[in-house]
């Protein structure tokens, strides 16, 4: 008996109409290409209909790999080499037999290969691409996909007959496995949410980590007879001088991973084991966010918009390093964005390109300063400037000259939570009267890593850590969760990032305090009054939800940053 096709099976079960089967197999005999994936391509039918249909044709049953935890030791029997060549991924072993999730269950030479690799029987089970790709990201290391890499790399000890061999092989050929192991390195780093990659060179290795949710993490290490070329392939495709070894350089590069342009910015530092690299990820799809999806509370969001939208003023955003703060400079950017204002902006480096904004780099050796590129763009009427951060007094004292004369001024500056900003601008030299009448608000930012929705559960924390949070009255009423870890989220219990926030508009009062030389206490005291919610306040809430563990909570902020009086427990546990 002929089995049905799999154009009949999908018009019997009224996915397809007879019209778009006969478009299709029109197409077929022109192109070669299967029927299912050209109805896929077309959007007519979704993957996961192929693969029933196909389940059906075949008489193999289908699997659905997102809710399986597989086995290291099953993954380990398949190098990944033949597991993304062939697009198949091992489940579950049972004696001398392997299920194997297959998107192409007829391959023969897949399945004969497989015999021989593990020297056990096969059986298929049939999955989507997408979900077979996933798992193997999921499931294989970069040390795995760096050893299929490394070992067909012509570097290595040869006999005399390959040596000859080699010979004929040209240039660019010697080099494709280390750009494929560059390549390999940072789609990893993407696809694993990171925002920079650290290649660091030590006496005896070639060290690879990746930052994640702000967190270093190690990775594979290639080969430390590897680093020169790793290193020049990588200068090489970011526009750096290769033969320049003794200065530290800056470069930029576009790569395409999984469909998307992935911005990368690469920084190179001499060291007395050669040149660390620093590859920071910038990720385009990042500006498709709104200041809803950044953790904002709406009463937050609401005041943060009442300030980004005054006509006049500094704006001033506060945090450390990795904190975040440019991705909510620029959310902000966009939500007061239009055709009818002039805005201008002065990065050191521009990391993402806005429409209808007007974006300077700097760059010192041309003389062209924070400072100086400010004095020439207030000759361009500009409604909005934005500074990518205030060093130094000379770029503050044209800041606050800008905010004075009728321009809304956005920047950023390094200090702890929102109210020493206003200490920190009259250490640099600013008059306080000058500070008082040009600040509007002041936003403190920092990022929380959010517990893994796949093994989040709840636990109890240490007293220690309960004391420490002055919780010890409410502990009953808060229902702790926390990441076990599982292989969704590489066993670190967190997955994502979300950011608190606190806020300060300067009204008539603080602007008083500040001319009267009132202290940062009291300030901060008095901004309590003012529905001001310091830092540690705004993360406890996200506690009292689930998001977040008090540990991570800790480790980001602290208890000192409470004002007093402080908002009563009890109540942040309620509104929460």
């Amino acid at each position: 008996m002929l089995r049905r096709r799999i154009g009949d099976i999908l018009l019997e079960k009224g996915l397809i109409t007879s019209a778009q089967l006969a478009d299709a197999l029109k197409e077929q005999e022109k192109t070669g290409r299967k029927i299912g994936q050209l109805l896929v391509e077309k959007g007519v039918i979704t993957e996961d209909q192929l693969i029933e249909a196909v389940s059906e044709r075949l008489q193999i049953p289908k699997i659905s790999l997102a809710s399986l935890v597989i086995d290291p030791m099953v993954v380990g029997m398949v190098p990944v080499e033949i597991a993304r060549r062939y697009s198949l991924m091992p489940i579950f072993k049972i004696g001398k037999i392997i299920t194997v999730a297959m998107a192409e269950p007829l391959n023969i030479i897949a399945i004969d290969e497989l015999k021989y690799t593990t020297k056990c029987d096969i059986k298929r089970v049939i999955a989507s691409h997408s979900e077979i790709n996933a798992a193997i990201d999921q499931y294989y290391s970069v040390a795995d996909s760096m050893s299929g890499v490394i070992g067909s790399y012509p570097g290595a000890k040869v006999d005399e007959k390959t040596a000859q061999l080699s010979e004929s092989v040209s240039e660019s050929e010697r080099e494709a496995p280390v750009v494929k192991l560059v390549n390999l390195i940072i789609t990893q780093a993407v696809k694993d949410k990171a925002s920079d990659i650290h290649i660091e060179p030590d006496e005896s290795q070639l060290r690879i980590r990746y930052r994640i949710n702000g967190v270093m993490r190690e990775e594979a290490s290639p080969p430390k007879s590897l680093q020169a070329e790793i290193i020049s392939r990588i200068k090489v495709a970011a526009n750096m001088d290769v033969s320049e070894k003794r200065l530290p350089q800056d470069g930029r590069l576009m790569m395409k991973v999984d469909g998307s342009n992935i911005d990368l910015r690469i920084s190179t530092l001499p060291t007395i084991h050669g040149e660390k690299v620093v590859i920071r990820i910038l990720d385009r799809r990042i500006l498709n966010f709104g200041m809803e999806q950044l953790g904002f509370s709406p009463s937050l969001l609401e005041a943060w918009k009442r300030v980004i939208r005054k006509k006049e003023g500094l704006v001033l955003l506060t945090g450390p390093t990795s904190s975040g703060k440019t991705t909510t400079l620029y959310s902000a950017l966009q939500e007061v964005n239009s055709i009818e204002k002039n805005i201008i902006t002065i990065e050191d480096p521009v990391e993402y390109s806005i429409p209808l904004v007007n974006q300077v780099q700097t760059n010192e050796r041309a003389g062209l300063t924070f400072a100086s590129i400010l004095r020439y763009i207030l000759r361009q009427n500009p409604d909005i400037i934005m500074i990518g951060e205030i060093r130094d007094v000379e770029t503050a004292n044209m800041a606050i000259r800008s905010a004075l004369t009728g321009h809304l001024v956005l920047s950023t500056l390094h200090t702890n939570d929102a109210p020493s900003s206003i200490n920190r601008l009259i250490d640099m030299g600013i008059e306080n009267y000058l500070v008082a009448s040009s600040l509007k608000g002041i936003l403190a930012q920092r990022l929380l890593r959010t517990n893994c929705p796949h093994c989040s559960e709840e636990y109890k924390p240490q007293d220690v850590h309960i004391r420490f949070s002055h919780l010890d009255s409410s502990t009953a009423r808060i229902r702790f969760m926390k990441g076990a870890g599982c292989t969704r989220c590489r066993m670190t219990g967190y997955m994502g990032q979300v950011g608190i926030y606190e806020l300060i508009e300067v009204d008539d009062t603080i602007s008083e305090m500040i001319i009267s030389g009132a202290s940062e206490i009291q300030i901060r005291n008095y901004a309590g009054t003012r529905h001001y919610k310091p830092l540690f306040q705004a993360g406890l809430e996200k506690v009292a939800e689930g998001k977040v563990c008090l540990e991570e909570l800790l480790r980001v902020t602290s208890i000192g940053e409470l004002p007093r009086p402080a908002a009563p427990l009890e109540k942040i546990l309620i509104n929460a």
